[in-house]
């Protein structure tokens, strides 16, 4: 049976991470961080939303606000499926979880430049951060995407994925990169 992760206490969990069992791993820190990295997405349109100053730019930071919910609750299911997929011995399982979380984070770095013009200017720091969890949660799915492509031994689809895997790779460190850049000059004055 697998623990619901999702439902733990942060120091629950991290006892369960450090603890000597397979499970939670490498896949499902990826999942949570990722996971960090959507709700500070929320946070900062949250502090934004009704600021006079801001009122113009409303109804996409709404939108904003609805799909960083929404992926920050994919991640979280994503903290136990990737447990479950372990658990499972099903490659294909093992592989699509941190797969699908290398694809929403992505998709989640790409919400945070918009937050630069148009978020609550004090927590500039806090879209660069969300931005460097995003790529961190990135990077680690896609280690383990990569180990779980040896097991699979399909040479078309494993191409397939790890070209996948190198595009987006690229784009998340461009939008990071050009992201803290924005967030230090801002920060500077």
């Amino acid at each position: 049976m697998i623990k619901m992760y999702k439902n733990m206490s942060v120091s629950e969990y991290l006892d369960q991470l450090a603890a000597k069992i397979p499970v939670p791993g490498g896949g499902s820190s990826s999942a949570l961080c990722a996971a960090c990295a959507a709700a500070l997405v929320s946070m900062v349109v949250n502090f934004t939303l009704g600021k006079s100053q801001y009122l113009r730019y409303e109804k996409r930071l709404k939108d904003i606000l609805n799909r960083s919910e929404s992926i920050r609750n994919d991640f979280l299911r994503m903290v136990d499926l990737d447990a479950v997929a372990y658990k499972s011995h099903n490659t294909k399982d093992a592989l699509s979880v941190p797969f699908m979380v290398s694809r929403l984070c992505l998709e989640g770095i790409r919400l945070c430049p918009f937050l630069i013009k148009a978020g609550n200017r004090n927590l500039l720091s806090d879209v660069a951060v969300a931005a460097v969890l995003f790529e961190a949660g990135f990077a680690t799915a896609s280690y383990n995407v990569k180990i779980n492509l040896k097991v699979l031994n399909d040479s078309n689809i494993s191409r397939k994925i790890l070209n996948e895997i190198n595009r987006n790779s690229k784009t998340v460190k461009r939008i990071r990169i050009e992201l803290e850049n924005k967030v230090d000059k801002a920060i500077r004055g």
